[in-house]
């Protein structure tokens, strides 16, 4: 079994008893004795500290590591890397150098020798005495110095000086934010358990903010909420602040809405999981070394930089293909349920072997606003996740400009559609930013009903998606007539000439949702197809963007046309390694975690990225809409649909075609007089009705001097003719 670090086992132990926050008052009041003890054994003073009297001149080493072990304690997982090794090690260390003051000098006649810069005090004398009597006086001072030698090795080992340095520098922010808190008083609330979804993992945070209730405040039409302005404070007591990039600011969503970023999980022993990883590769023949670590919410990546073997008398450098040929080999020996290999690492020197961790970090997307500069970030930030190391990873999606996301069931899509959209609506108001979504699912997206940035109601009904896609396609065109007639090139510059102007009005950004392709390419998949990409390839400049998802990634839904418009893909973990390459156009999907665990390829980095996703719960995307709601005002307003009945033209005229077709059965002739009398037209309307008829080969061109028309089709073609499938 693998061993567990010492924290661990202290956390496990805690956990266990429900005494979760006993251990943080013990490691508190650890710290405060050792800072007691260290205080007064280095003050001057006329009489010998008792603790001087105990250990004699290893007092200030004792109290240190009071000091440090109240520390880990308070700090949990937040001080890094500490296993039980180097307790036992910095525990052999002080008792070895206790024992080794006495016994070198054990003759001395004067007792307040035992107290001097050299003696070991009362705790020397007892182990020193108990040393000489069993072994002699040479054979203890031997074994007092070993004991302090294998100390100090164990110690130097499992807490190398690197992840001490880390601890340090990762720690010191937590334990001020504690103690902080502690000195104002403020009121710890308990862990509540985030629930149990078939996406991500469940995970505790140490504290979550209470609810914030969000009021109604009304905002005149004809003022829009700027983009760029702070936020109100919430009413409840004031937040505290944070040390990490602003959130660009706008009449917005306060961050008391979303839960706080939980504490980094602790993974298995580093350094055995390395020895463990060089010798599997070794077995095979495959030298190598490990020369970086870094660990993430879901996986520690090594980076692992091939060797030399010699073959036929020569060095030659192991080939990377070798070293992915043994995932599997390495997920056998580190007992992980699969192995990921990145070779190499983009800008790297090094291939990187994916290990998954024992707990995962769950990923909240309150940490990823509030690590995240947004100003920088792009117009349109979505908030992906963490990757290998624990960043941030956020994605513009002016840029992406377009979005594919596909998975198997319960990987993620939806969780990761719910926080995609969230992040959007806690940047930018309904003036910046709307949204058509489409759900044929029924569960995941009709909750945001009624937020102002929506148009209409969530669409769920198939036989509605077409006039939403051909509303689009007309929105498109508007825009680009309009960006003709002022000159501009994208939606970017012609929002800045409308701002420069005294009431100019800009246009929002609109990003269409689909939740799932699958079932509406089952219904007309050459028009869903057909549309999905003209806007894909045309809309991205006048601020139209896509966001589809689909948990069937096969060819027929995935198609080569939709592909070769998505350059920004999502893939989930997938069952077969050919459903990867249908969404990847490359293997690796296959060995995912699953839980929003993810790849990412984006058109502006070359590589995949592994991230871990964001997990958004329901109370917070409730709290998301009703704060917009509120903003909105709380009088019911009409829902307008603005792509309601914009079919009914077409369907009206393909009707009264096939009627003209009716009426022309059996019939050598015909004419437009003729027409407008059966059908009870108006002359301009049979005259195009005439036209139409021309153009699909039903009646021959005009013969002239009141002869009308030569009808083409006989009584069984006219019955059969589908001006459908023209």
């Amino acid at each position: 079994m693998p061993k567990r670090s010492f924290t661990d086992s202290l956390y496990t132990l805690f956990q266990a008893g429900r005494f979760y926050y006993r251990r943080e008052v013990l490691g508190a009041a650890l710290v405060v004795v050792g800072l007691w003890l260290l205080w007064g054994v280095l003050l001057p003073a006329e009489s010998v500290h008792w603790l001087t009297l105990l250990v004699g001149w290893t007092a200030p080493l004792v109290a240190t590591a009071i000091l440090l072990l109240g520390g880990v304690l308070w700090l949990g997982r937040q001080a890094g890397y500490w296993s039980a090794e180097a307790l036992l090690g910095a525990e052999a260390l002080l008792f070895g150098l206790i024992a080794f003051s006495y016994v070198r000098g054990h003759d001395a006649v004067n007792w307040d020798a035992y107290f001097e810069a050299g003696g070991g005090g009362l705790v020397g004398w007892g182990l020193g005495n108990l040393l000489i009597g069993a072994l002699g006086a040479p054979l203890a001072v031997l074994l007092a110095v070993g004991v302090s030698v294998v100390g100090a090795a164990l110690l130097v080992r499992y807490t190398p000086l690197i992840y001490l340095a880390a601890a340090v520098v990762r720690g010191a922010p937590g334990l001020y934010r504690r103690l902080a808190s502690w000195l104002a008083g403020e009121r710890r609330v308990a862990d509540q358990p985030l629930p149990q979804t078939p996406n991500f993992v469940a995970a505790r945070p140490r504290g979550e903010a209470p609810a914030v209730p969000v009021p109604a405040v009304p905002v005149p039409a004809a003022q829009p909420t700027p983009l760029r302005q702070q936020p109100p404070p919430p009413p409840a007591k004031a937040l505290k602040k944070s040390a990490r990039a602003p959130r660009p600011a706008g009449h917005l969503p306060p961050l008391d809405l979303l839960r706080t970023d939980t504490a980094p999980s602790g993974n298995r022993d580093v350094t055995a999981l390395q020895q463990l990883i060089v010798e599997t590769l070794e077995d095979f023949n495959v030298p190598v070394r490990v020369v970086h670590v870094e660990s993430g919410p879901t996986v520690t990546q090594f980076g692992v930089e091939p060797l030399y073997v010699e073959s036929a008398g020569q060095k030659r450098k192991v080939r990377v293909s070798r070293i992915v040929s043994l995932a599997d080999d390495l997920a056998l020996a580190l007992a992980a349920p699969a192995v990921r290999i990145e070779a190499p690492v983009p800008g790297r020197s090094y291939v990187g072997v994916e290990v998954p961790n024992l707990d995962k970090t769950l990923v909240t997307l309150r940490g990823i606003l509030e690590e995240t500069d947004l100003n920088k970030a792009g117009i349109l930030a979505l908030p992906l996740g963490r990757n290998t190391a624990g960043t941030a990873v956020t994605m513009d999606l002016t840029r992406a400009p377009h979005i594919l996301i596909a998975g198997a069931t319960g990987s993620g899509k939806s969780v990761c559609i719910n926080t995609l959209v969230a992040g959007l609506l806690m940047q930018h108001g309904p003036e910046n930013l709307r949204f058509v979504m489409v759900d044929p699912k029924m569960v995941e997206l009709p909750g945001y009903n009624g937020i102002p940035h929506l148009y209409g109601k969530v669409i769920t009904a198939t036989d509605q998606v077409m006039g939403a896609l051909t509303w689009l396609l007309i929105q498109m065109d508007d825009r680009y007539q309009l960006f003709r007639d002022l000159g501009v090139r994208n939606i970017d510059s012609y929002n800045e000439a409308m701002r420069a102007q005294k009431g100019g009005q800009t246009l929002p950004y609109i990003v269409l949702v689909i939740d799932e392709l699958a079932d509406l390419m089952m219904t007309a998949a050459e028009d869903i197809e057909r549309q999905i990409c003209r806007l894909a390839q045309m809309a991205r400049a006048t601020g139209i963007h896509l966001i589809l998802a689909t948990q069937r990634p096969s060819t027929d839904v995935i198609t080569g046309l939709i592909k070769a418009n998505f350059p920004s893909r999502i893939a989930f973990a997938v069952t077969s390694q050919i459903d990867s390459r249908v969404i990847l156009d490359a293997p690796g999907a296959e060995r995912l975690l699953g839980r929003g665990d993810l790849l990412l390829m984006r058109p502006d980095v070359g590589k995949l990225q592994r991230i871990q996703g964001c997990f958004v719960a329901d109370e917070e995307i409730s709290q998301i809409v009703q704060f917009w709601k509120g903003v909105a005002g709380s009088e019911p307003r009409p829902v307008v649909t603005p792509w309601a009945g914009l079919l009914d033209p077409l369907d009206q005229e393909e009707e009264l075609l096939q009627d003209a077709i009716d009426a022309l059965r059996e019939l050598r002739s015909c004419s437009t007089s003729m027409l407008q009398r059966k059908l009870n037209l108006g002359y301009p309307k049979a005259a195009r009705l005439m036209e139409e008829l021309e153009k699909n080969g039903v009646v021959g061109p005009d013969l002239g001097a009141g002869r009308g028309r030569e009808v083409l089709l006989k009584r069984k073609d006219a019955a059969a003719f589908d001006p459908l499938d023209e």
